[in-house]
């Protein structure tokens, strides 16, 4: 048998494919089991990146399939200690460059999984696990720039002599749940708001007692999510084409994760009812002592009695109230016009590059690329408001 050394000096292209194919592996072929055991010990939770969530996402959501993945090994146990999912920086924004970005897993955060007992390690055999797959840079997408996670990979960068640089970032909102949930609702909304949504509360038990449900079994996951899917599709995400249940591969991914997730209690349904009627619905995410609010649907008819803030005040003092839960991620736009009010913790979200290799031309050039996409984007973004004034 020729040893792998041999090989590579008989012939190096073969041997840096065979390299490259063993650093980027399909997400398919992770031990489920090792993905979960890494789940529960990360130094930063990531509801999205979950294996039951993420692995949906991969075999089935529209524009978001095929990802694979950056494995970490512990050498001395092969036991996982870092994950991240990846696709090629051709395939994420067709810039034919050597470059991995981030897997979008259908939620605003991919913070890589990294072992909290080995977090330097876990994050140097990533970075090298991209270097070995070919890659010349990194593009994070939408990670926590303070988090633990990026902490890591900073701490492994700067001891190489290397730099992270920040694409672009924003503020979004989040939720302390470890105070009490009357008070924090008190002191960001103000007793006169808070008058008036009683007083739409009050109108809106007219068309029958409002109640508010958690379905969590999965038995009861199934139903809620249907009728989650359906207000959704209901309202303005329906007229612009963009709820899950209008694309086959979106439902696919949403009604295999969900479910799955729930088997792990790490999922729940969320619904608002006046009666029989369900006026408001979303979906949370649960990692560790997280929650990430997915998505949110409300039945329109019931506007004026502002049924997605009547949810989000049902769901803030059911998270409060959880001692399992310390903080919950919005996982919204900036300046999101109904959760900011509500929910007044903040935290930095933004896309970085990742340079692999020192004084590497080939970084300044996916840099500028970056760049102009995002340029161009900005641009057309504007011109969309101009038309539409």
């Amino acid at each position: 048998m020729v040893d792998i050394a041999h090989q590579a000096a008989i012939n190096p292209a073969s041997a840096r494919a065979a390299a490259a194919t063993r650093a980027r592996v399909p997400l398919t072929s992770i031990d489920p089991g090792q993905w979960r055991a890494l789940a529960q010990r990360v130094i930063e939770p990531n509801g999205y990146y979950l294996p039951g969530w993420e692995l949906a996402v991969s075999e089935a959501a529209r524009g978001r399939t095929d990802a694979s993945a950056l494995p970490a090994f512990d050498g001395s146990s092969a036991r996982l200690i870092g994950l991240m999912p990846v696709v090629s920086l051709w395939h994420a924004l067709k810039i034919p460059l050597p470059a991995l970005v981030s897997a979008h897993p259908y939620g605003t955060l991919c913070s890589p999984l990294i072992d909290r007992d080995m977090p330097i390690e876990a994050a140097t055999r990533l970075l090298q696990q991209a270097r070995e797959a070919g890659a010349h840079a990194l593009v994070l997408n939408d990670v926590a720039l303070d988090g633990a996670a990026m902490s890591s990979l900073k701490d492994v960068l700067n001891r190489d002599g290397l730099r992270p640089r920040i694409l672009s970032s924003y503020i979004r909102a989040s939720l302390d749940a470890t105070q009490d949930g009357e008070t924090l609702l008190h002191g960001a909304l103000g007793a006169k708001k808070l008058k008036e949504l009683r007083r739409q509360r009050h109108r809106l038990e007219e068309h029958g007692p409002v109640a508010f449900e958690v379905a969590r079994k999965p038995d009861e996951i199934g139903p809620a999510l249907e009728t989650f899917l359906q207000l959704e599709a209901s309202g303005w995400k329906g007229k612009r084409g963009t709820a899950l249940i209008q694309h086959a591969g979106d439902a696919t991914f949403i009604r295999r994760a969900v479910p799955a997730l729930a088997e792990t209690a790490q999922c729940e349904v969320i619904t608002l009812r006046a009666g029989t009627t369900p006026v408001a619905a979303g979906i949370v995410l649960r990692h560790q002592d997280r929650a990430f609010f997915f998505k949110l649907g409300i039945d329109e008819r019931f506007a004026r009695y502002s049924p997605g803030v009547q949810l989000t005040l049902d769901l803030t003092r059911h998270l409060c109230a959880d001692p399992a839960i310390a903080s919950a991620d919005s996982t919204a736009s900036a300046d999101h016009p109904m959760i900011n009010p509500i929910w007044r913790g903040r935290f930095a979200i933004g896309d970085v590059l990742i340079p692999l290799r020192r004084h590497d031309p080939v970084v300044a050039l996916i840099h500028a690329a970056l760049v102009g996409l995002n340029v161009a984007h900005d641009g057309a973004r504007r011109l969309v408001r101009l038309l539409r004034k």
